[in-house]
């Protein structure tokens, strides 16, 4: 369905309303009276949205789960302006599903309460000791989870996490305040909760654990032995496509008769494979769609690297090349035929199949979904905050590959897209803004690399010992010079006939 203009004006969207928003809207048939919180998310942004919060909504669609609702938390700042637009529409959320062939919306009420955003998180750990919580889930983005870049595990000098360890009954992070309420169930008898990472980072249930318990170790060793035995942190794989809401998508959802402060578009696509791993009980999640396996990894090998590594294979050369959207990477010939040629040579040959798909299946899937052209997914949100996925989607492919003597071209110019990227300029002359927690020491160096290209991959922090691996070394050297001197598409065009290797 298309938007339409209305005959009457857009409903502003509360509990109240929900019966006189249009029929063409599906709506709750639940009522939040019936509903009581199992879990508390924290990180509340479209994401969750769009995936977590929809699972749960449609349990309780098919009448199930009344005592799974959500508690929505955050732990930043920026969080507050979210809290004050959501809980001024009654926590309800309006989903625009994005389809080439037309556009639906659905509101979904599973979130009944967001927590106060305040120094100390008081109330968070007040909410997380609560014993109907029994699921703690997280989307902090790739790069909130404090990890040295070396080891891979909690960076226990970062200023955050020491001041956490040095005052546990006041924290900052939400690790830190996961801890603080596990400390006062044990003392409490009560049993701990899962802690779910809703996060792309492959073995994200492990990189959680190590973060809750390293940093629980810091300040009190029993209380890390006991969150250890005791608790859960089962890894996940999450996926749909869910870009930023934008002035564009609130005007879809005012012609479609809602007034949403806070609505939130999305590809007609999701999946979630979680590793059934829980302490206190679970949602029965497997009744609408959700895999539940011992066997997390190869899913989420598939997908980071070919997804996710697909992403940035996209995106920084789409910002140096002024090409706006992820779509528009993908009807764009030289981009794609780069994609393409990566992806087969350099990325799919170290990916295991899943049950019911193969690697090369599953990119068919990826390259139509990049390519749907009513998702208006910007090639700067995708290149946002490239220190961390870069070495999280693309990395793993590149040891693999140097590991088995294959081909390490394309993801060698994959590196050099993100270097000339960081310099802050397009090919024609246009600003790119500041677009990385660590853009001011990513962009001196991106401009000292125009004269010397090794300086870029002997950033250890991002490629470990890539940068003394000749092969790769080279290639990045040679991609980055033609870049600088030819431009962006030779080195596209040079790429696309090398041979395969």
């Amino acid at each position: 369905m298309d938007p339409v203009a209305n005959a009457k004006p857009p409903v502003r969207l509360r509990r109240d309303n929900l019966s006189n928003l249009p029929a063409t809207v599906k709506v709750p048939t639940y009522q939040v009276t019936d509903l009581s919180p199992g879990i508390v998310h924290i990180g509340l942004g479209n994401f969750h949205r769009a995936h977590q919060a929809w699972y749960i909504h449609q349990l309780l669609q098919h009448g199930q789960a009344h005592d799974w609702a959500i508690i929505g938390a955050g732990v930043r700042s920026y969080d507050a302006e979210m809290r004050e637009r959501l809980l001024a529409q009654d926590c309800l959320t309006t989903l625009i599903e994005l389809d080439p062939h037309g556009i639906s919306a659905e509101v979904i009420g599973p979130m009944i309460d967001y927590l106060p955003i305040e120094a100390g998180n008081a109330a968070l750990i007040r909410q997380m000791v609560d014993p109907s919580i029994r699921i703690v889930s997280l989307t902090v983005t790739e790069g909130g989870y404090y990890l040295d870049a070396n080891s891979g595990i909690l960076d226990t000098d970062q200023e955050d996490i020491r001041h956490d360890a040095e005052n546990p009954n006041q924290p900052r992070t939400a690790f830190g305040a996961i801890v603080a309420a596990l400390k006062q169930r044990r003392a409490g008898g009560i049993k701990p909760f899962t802690t779910l990472s809703c996060d792309n980072l492959q073995g994200n249930g492990a990189i959680l654990r190590n973060c809750v318990v390293g940093l629980a170790r810091m300040s009190d060793p029993d209380l890390a032995d006991w969150i250890d035995e005791n608790s859960a942190f089962p890894n996940s794989m999450v996926d749909c496509i869910v870009p930023a809401t934008t002035d564009h998508v609130v005007s879809q959802c005012l012609a479609l008769g809602l007034d949403d402060r806070a609505p939130v578009s999305h590809e007609n696509f999701r999946q979630w494979v979680i590793e059934d791993d829980f302490c206190a009980g679970r949602p029965p999640l497997e009744q609408v769609g959700v895999t539940l396996t011992h066997d997390v990894h190869s899913y989420e090998a598939m997908k980071l690297r070919i997804l996710n590594g697909g992403h940035q294979l996209l995106a920084n050369v789409g910002e140096i090349l002024n090409v706006p959207t992820i779509s528009g990477c993908m009807h764009d010939p030289d981009i794609a035929a780069f994609f393409q040629k990566v992806q087969a040579e350099e990325i799919l040959p170290h990916v295991k199949a899943v049950p019911g798909t193969t690697s090369t299946e599953y990119l068919g899937l990826v390259a139509k979904r990049f390519a749907n052209t009513a998702i208006h997914d910007t090639t700067r949100r995708v290149a946002f905050d490239g220190s961390a996925r870069h070495p999280g989607f693309l990395l793993p492919s590149l040891r693999d590959a140097l590991a088995s003597g294959s081909s390490t071209n394309g993801l060698a110019l994959a590196a050099a897209f993100w270097c000339r990227m960081c310099a802050g300029v397009r090919e024609d002359g246009s600003e790119i803004a500041p677009n990385d927690p660590q853009w001011e020491s990513l962009q001196k160096t991106a401009l000292a690399s125009k004269a010397d290209p090794a300086l870029w991959v002997e950033q250890r922090q991002y490629y470990g010992d890539f940068g003394s691996e000749t092969q790769f070394s080279r290639a990045f050297a040679h991609w980055l010079n033609l870049i600088w001197e030819s431009g962006s598409r030779a080195a596209l065009a040079e790429y696309v006939v090398l041979p395969s290797c």
